[in-house]
C-alpha cells in the first residue's frame, strides 16, 4: 500500500475499489458526470484541494477529460496534480463491451501502470503494510453523531467546530476526518467540542 496525503479523485465506484487495493488515501468518486450537479461533492473537492491537495485520475477517454477539466474549475486550480493513465485499448472484465472510445478506465488498469503514472508526476507516498486505526461509523454512533434523535444537529455543530461544511453526509464526513486527523487527534478534538457544548 502507498499512503498519500492528497485526496484522489476518480470517476466511479469500481475505480475507487481498484485504487483501494494500491493506495491508502481518501478516494472521492465523481459518479461520472454527476459531479456537474452534485453541490455537496463540489464543496468536498474544494475543501480537500485547499486542505490537502487533490490528485485527479480520471479515465483516458473523452468523458474522462471533460470531467477532469470540470474538477480543475471546481478546485479553482489549487493544489492539483493531474495523473494521466495511458489509453489502453480494451474493456473491463465486468463489462460486455468496450466504452465509446474503446479504452479501459482506471478499474481496468494494472497496478504497475497506475503506480508508474503516479511516480511520473512525482507522487511516491509512503509505503505502508497496514493502515492505522481509522475513524468508523461505529465511532460516530458512539459520539452521538448518527442514529440518535439529535444526531443531525450534533453532526452539524461538530462540523462547524471543525471548520468543515455543515452539510456533509456521514460518508463524506468520514472521508474528510480520516484525511485530516489521526484517530487519537480526532478523539481529542471531539472531547474539546463536547466540553464546549457542556459549558454552553
Amino acid at each position: 500500500m502507498i499512503k498519500l496525503e492528497q485526496a484522489v479523485i476518480v470517476e466511479g465506484k469500481y475505480d475507487k475499489i481498484r485504487l483501494s487495493n494500491i493506495i491508502d488515501a481518501v478516494i472521492i468518486t465523481t459518479d461520472g458526470f454527476g459531479i456537474f450537479k452534485n453541490k455537496e461533492k463540489i464543496e468536498l473537492i474544494r475543501l480537500m484541494a485547499e486542505r490537502k491537495g487533490i490528485i485527479i485520475m480520471t479515465d483516458s477517454d473523452r468523458a474522462g477529460q471533460m470531467i477532469r477539466r470540470h474538477i480543475e474549475k471546481i478546485a479553482r486550480t489549487k493544489n492539483i496534480v493531474n495523473v494521466y493513465l495511458p489509453a489502453i485499448v480494451g474493456k473491463e472484465k465486468r463489462k460486455s463491451k468496450a466504452g465509446a472510445d474503446g479504452v479501459v478506465g482506471v478499474e481496468g488498469t494494472d497496478d504497475a501502470i497506475i503506480i508508474k503514472a503516479l511516480e511520473r508526476m512525482g507522487i511516491t507516498g509512503t509505503k505502508t503494510e497496514k493502515k492505522g486505526r481509522t475513524i468508523t461509523k461505529t465511532d460516530l454512533f458512539s459520539i452521538g453523531l448518527t442514529g440518535g434523535e439529535n444526531s443531525s444537529a450534533l453532526r452539524k455543530n461538530l462540523l462547524g467546530y471543525l471548520n468543515l461544511p455543515d452539510f456533509l453526509t456521514t460518508n463524506a464526513l468520514l472521508d474528510v476526518v480520516n484525511s485530516l486527523y489521526g484517530y487519537d487527534d480526532f478523539v481529542k478534538e471531539v472531547e474539546k467540542w463536547k466540553q464546549g457544548l457542556e459549558a454552553n
